[in-house]
């Protein structure tokens, strides 16, 4: 009874205290480590027997799962792809595209695999231009007349056609196997993580008459239950994509090209005025090719080649090593650190001058020769550096090509047997074209949309040809063996990204981590505007305006995400993930 009347009265004090006001938690400062670069954001993760670095937690561990139960890191990066399609579906899917650069370390060779999409059956310029879409060559946005989004933007996907080829090449398990884990979050369900869930917007992608365009119903019904996009810590469940998940598993990748889910696609195209048939699906077929490889500073990097942009991080990096020694004579990026102005106009002015050369003569191979030997030379690069003046800044002519915002993932995984994987997935843009198709649960991405209606470049628009393709995996190489994957995602921020990464490891010494981790600057070379993480806008923002770039401060969100894995001398991996994503590297 006493000990009663104390609890009720303790309560009835507390209760009448005055409660203060809540500090919110953004109003805090950030701690430092207490070891290494502060400002690292976490530790790489070492590991001896396998490691999987991705974009979101659930993912990286469907990865791992099958690394510890026999599986290669051939088969951990389908799982982990796979189960990023249930988690992380604005960024890639069964509807989308995919490439890869795959170490295979008894053969000590890296292959190459390009599963882009080609435009359907009737996709020709003479079409789009009945349709009231024309090449304006004063109007320099994205896609050169190109709509953006809907389904005129929707090529055939390559996703399942690259993941049945690299199982069947250098995988030991099947699809049964390796789409386990994203076939029960997609039947049962997860919670949606913060950044995603913040990316969880839908694009409108059908036509309204008379005026814009609206929202597809087939995807509110599956992405928005309730009519809402879930929050962070919601529930989210698929069992339509579940069962496209299934029929995979049960036929392989036919039942997507010729089955079910084929029909499904072409009767979601011709309904809404697309020109995809069932020939264009059944007849896909990516390839197999051989990476683009450049020298610098004692290291190789082997990046995709065309139509991805890969071959401008080479060329950049070209031009950075014949050029800073002449522009900045006795010094290197080491010794001018990136603490310091000149160091970022160095590395932005060699993006300009690369992607001059990318958004010019970048196409599908098959089609049109890019020049890769011409560009990717010596004497190129020292040829552009008078373009280089150490003190102002030079405006690229506008391009008339995409950039495109990029969403996308990246992934890298590595195995106890030493094969490594680069690998890169996309719908393109958020959601891609923004239509579902119904029954199915995955959307149709919208690469298309790289196309140009210019019919005198080699990028225009023709029925079975592959656009110009935003989507990089690539390797660091030293010696006979690999340093580490090199992966980054974010549309035109890729090529510029990679570039950052590789200085970061081979100039400035940066750990797997930090390298991911150092803040990152991002130009635009259609509005030739230069976006800077706010730190290092803070840092040089003020001196590179001076310099004549039109410089602005920005967060982590337009720098891209990062996931990559290093091989140490004694045969361990190291890993590192982007803070700015949801993710995590995980091994054992």
């Amino acid at each position: 009874m006493k000990r009663a009347l104390v609890l009720c009265l303790t309560l009835c004090m507390l209760a009448s205290t005055p409660v203060p006001p809540a500090v919110p938690a953004d109003a805090a400062v950030r701690g430092d480590r207490s070891e290494g670069w502060l400002a690292q954001s976490r530790s790489p993760v070492l590991a001896r027997n396998g490691i999987v670095a991705a974009s979101q937690p659930l993912a990286a561990e469907a990865g791992l799962r099958i690394l510890m139960q026999g599986g290669n890191a051939i088969d951990a990066a389908v799982a982990t792809a796979a189960t990023l399609n249930v988690v992380e579906p604005m960024m890639e899917g069964i509807g989308g595209d995919v490439f890869a650069i795959i170490y295979i370390a008894k053969d000590r060779r890296y292959y190459v695999l390009n599963a882009s999409g080609k435009a359907p059956t009737g996709a020709t310029i003479a079409h789009y231009n009945e349709l009231g879409y024309a090449y304006d060559p004063k109007n320099w946005g994205p896609g050169s007349g190109m709509p953006r989004g809907g389904i005129l933007d929707v090529t055939v996907p390559g996703t399942v056609w690259g993941w049945d080829a690299v199982l069947r090449r250098f995988g030991t398990m099947k699809f049964d196997r390796v789409l386990a884990p994203a076939v029960d979050y997609a039947q049962n369900g997860y919670a949606v993580s913060e950044r995603i869930a913040h990316d969880w917007v839908l694009p409108n992608g059908l036509p309204l008459r008379g005026c814009c365009t609206q929202l597809d119903p087939d995807s509110v019904r599956t992405w928005y239950p309730g009519g809402v996009a879930p929050k962070t810590g919601e529930i989210f469940r698929n069992p339509e994509l579940a069962r496209s998940l299934r029929l995979l598993q049960k036929d392989g990748a036919a039942a997507f090209y010729r089955g079910e889910i084929a029909r499904a696609i072409v009767a979601k195209s011709r309904a809404l005025g697309g020109t995809m048939t069932l020939d264009d699906l059944a007849s896909y077929r990516g390839e197999w090719m051989e990476p683009v490889e450049s020298a610098y500073h004692g290291a190789h990097v082997l990046e995709l080649p065309p139509p991805s942009q890969g071959f401008a991080t080479n060329e950049a990096l070209n031009i950075l090593a014949a050029c800073v020694p002449k522009v900045v004579p006795g010094e290197t990026l080491a010794s001018l650190g990136p603490a310091n102005p000149e160091y970022w106009h160095l590395l932005v002015e060699a993006k300009k001058l690369a992607y001059a050369d990318l958004y010019r003569y970048n196409a599908d191979p098959d089609v049109e020769k890019v020049p890769l030997a011409r560009l990717l030379s010596v004497e190129h690069a020292e040829s552009l550096c008078a373009k280089i003046d150490p003190d102002h800044a030079w405006t690229p002519a506008p391009p008339g090509e995409p950039s495109g915002a990029g969403d996308t993932i990246v992934l890298s995984t590595a195995d106890r047997w030493g094969n490594m994987v680069s690998w890169v997935n996309s719908n393109f843009d958020p959601f891609g074209s923004g239509l579902t198709v119904p029954g199915y649960g995955f959307i149709l991405h919208d690469r298309g949309g790289l196309f140009t209606l210019d019919p005198k470049s080699p990028n225009a628009i023709a029925p079975h040809k592959r656009p110009f393709n935003t989507l990089m995996a690539g390797f660091i190489v030293r010696g006979d063996r690999p340093l580490m994957t090199l992966g980054l995602m974010g549309g035109d921020m890729q090529a510029q990204g990679h570039e950052q990464i590789v200085v970061d490891i081979i100039d400035l010494g940066a750990n797997v981590q930090q390298a991911g981790d150092i803040a990152r600057f991002r130009h635009d070379e259609i509005s030739n505007v230069l976006s800077l993480e706010s730190p290092l806008y803070d840092l040089v923002g003020a001196r590179l305006s001076a310099m004549g770039d039109t410089v602005k401060s920005t967060t982590r969100a337009p720098m891209g995400g990062y996931q990559a894995i290093m091989l140490l001398p004694n045969g361990a991996y190291a890993a590192g993930s982007d803070f700015g994503k949801d993710g995590e590297a995980v091994g054992w």
